[in-house]
């Protein structure tokens, strides 16, 4: 009588499931960005300067760019009035972030902490959101001025909202759990607040933080391109009516560098606040 053959069987096998990593997710992020500069310099390096297929009045070739790029440099590194420019603009960025913490944050908490701020508070934040906040600034410059202040205000206003709406939404994350275990254990409404909902809600919040980050600088540079001033901005537009158009690209880009400074503070100050919250960050952004 013969036997059955026996099969040997890994005791992890039925527990253990191993991802599959498709080949492109396995090349190292610096290589991959890399590799896609290069096609994305090489292509834009073939329809302008190799083909001409795009007039160098509306696209600059990579060339131009960058000796525009490194007369910028040499002008900021010099202390010429392209670094006053400079300066003024992260000024500007500075205090209108600052402003729009402030004012976001406070209508935040107002917003996700009582009944008033949600029913009737929220509709009209919301109205206000929706309109096309490029139309305010001759209003701010009215108001204001054409010095910095108009191009703060639009700033900050063009920033707030997205803090309101992640400073809320932090502040709902709490569950309905935690807030009865406080209840029960006779927290105040404060309490509850600065020691649940706030700590819970700050990853919603510096979410927020960070599209405010984003919609600040364009904000500042908007107001410094429609009011004059001694701004990026303003030698944007100068460029500009020049047809300069080398000089703008150059311009643009040294200005996501500021951009980018002012978005991964705020993500480092986040990972120092929200140590503890260890959920995946897409693109590896805080």
């Amino acid at each position: 009588m013969t036997t059955a053959p026996e099969f040997h069987r890994d005791p992890q096998a039925d527990t253990v499931w191993v991802e599959h990593i498709a080949l492109i997710d396995r090349i190292p992020r610096w290589l991959a960005m890399l590799g896609l500069a290069v096609v994305v310099i090489a292509i834009w390096d073939l329809v302008t300067a190799r083909t001409g297929w795009i007039s160098p009045i509306i696209l600059p070739s990579p060339m131009e760019t960058l000796r525009d790029l490194i007369f910028v440099g040499e002008n900021l590194l010099t202390g010429g009035y392209m670094l006053t420019a400079l300066w003024t603009t992260t000024r500007t960025v500075f205090w209108a972030f600052v402003i729009a913490l402030a004012i976001g944050f406070s209508l935040g908490v107002l917003v996700g902490e009582t009944k008033f701020g949600e029913r009737a508070v929220m509709p009209y934040l919301v109205a206000i959101d929706t309109m096309p906040k490029v139309a305010f600034a001759p209003l701010f410059i009215a108001w204001l001025g054409f010095d910095i202040a108009s191009k703060v205000a639009l700033a900050a206003f063009i920033a707030t909202f997205p803090i309101v709406v992640s400073t809320a939404a932090g502040l709902y994350s709490a569950s309905e759990n935690e807030r009865m275990l406080f209840k029960a254990m006779g927290a105040s409404r404060v309490q509850t607040l600065l020691r649940l909902k706030l700590p819970t809600g700050l990853p919603h919040i510096f979410t927020g933080l960070k599209i405010a980050a984003v919609g600040v600088m364009a904000g500042a540079i908007t107001g410094e391109f429609l009011g004059g001033g001694q701004g990026f901005g303003a030698l944007i537009r100068q460029s500009a009516s020049t047809l300069d158009t080398p000089r703008v690209f150059a311009l643009i880009l040294y200005l996501s560098l500021l951009g980018l400074a002012l978005f991964f503070a705020v993500a480092w100050v986040q990972k120092r606040l929200v140590f503890w919250n260890k959920a995946d960050r897409p693109g590896g952004v805080g």
